[in-house]
């Protein structure tokens, strides 16, 4: 396949990157600063680009057979740039007719597993407060999917761990794993790419943990 990944250079993006060119597809990685993607190949094309034009990132998305991005806040001071940039990637996208995306969001940005215990729920309720306005910024990305065209796919990781590819994880379409505490930047990768195909996951956020 032919493959577009945004935010090639942060930790779920250069998994992203990597895995993909491993399994033989075409990746078109789009930075800010190429000298930060320690990843090379020849099926690796490189894109430059700031994210506020549109117009710019047409070429980098046209012919593509999916999207996939990592893009999103990396602390509490960047809330907001999740939606601001996904915007410009859909505008991107549905200007050049590209239907399939797969982006990052997190797990509290979606329903809470009923058989969760009152741990896990203290758990959440103080990390949704503590990064209320990252959560806010992923939950307007969401939105802003739901209004566009395309095929979107929104995988929703817990504590995020820079652990070794495992391939063994748990998801849930529409809802999220219960006592699912914890996954590998690794594995969020892993179940995005193998989402690519999967019909069921269209237009849905989808829970993955351990």
């Amino acid at each position: 396949m032919k493959l577009t990944v945004f935010g090639a250079t942060g930790g779920i993006g250069r998994e992203l990157v990597g895995q993909a060119l491993n399994a033989g597809h075409e990746v078109t990685a789009v930075v800010r600063d190429p000298a930060r993607l320690a990843v090379s190949g020849d099926r690796l094309e490189v894109v430059r680009s700031g994210l506020t034009d549109p117009e710019e990132l047409r070429s980098a998305v046209r012919g593509r057979d999916a999207v996939l991005s990592g893009l999103g806040a990396r602390s509490r001071k960047d809330a907001g740039v999740a939606a601001r940039l996904t915007r410009t990637v859909l505008a991107a996208m549905e200007a050049e007719g590209v239907r399939r995306l797969l982006v990052v969001s997190a797990a509290p940005v979606g329903p809470a597993p009923a058989q969760d215990g009152p741990l896990d729920r203290g758990v959440r309720h103080l990390v949704s407060a503590v990064l209320r306005d990252v959560y806010a910024d992923l939950r307007e990305m969401e939105a802003e999917l739901a209004r566009s065209g395309t095929d979107w796919t929104s995988v929703r990781p817990p504590r995020l761990q820079d652990k070794p590819l495992t391939g063994r994880y748990r998801t849930v379409v529409g809802g999220f794993p219960p006592r699912g505490r914890f996954i590998a930047r690794a594995d969020v990768a892993h179940a995005m790419l193998s989402m690519i195909d999967a019909r069921e996951t269209l237009k849905q956020g989808v829970g993955v943990a351990y």
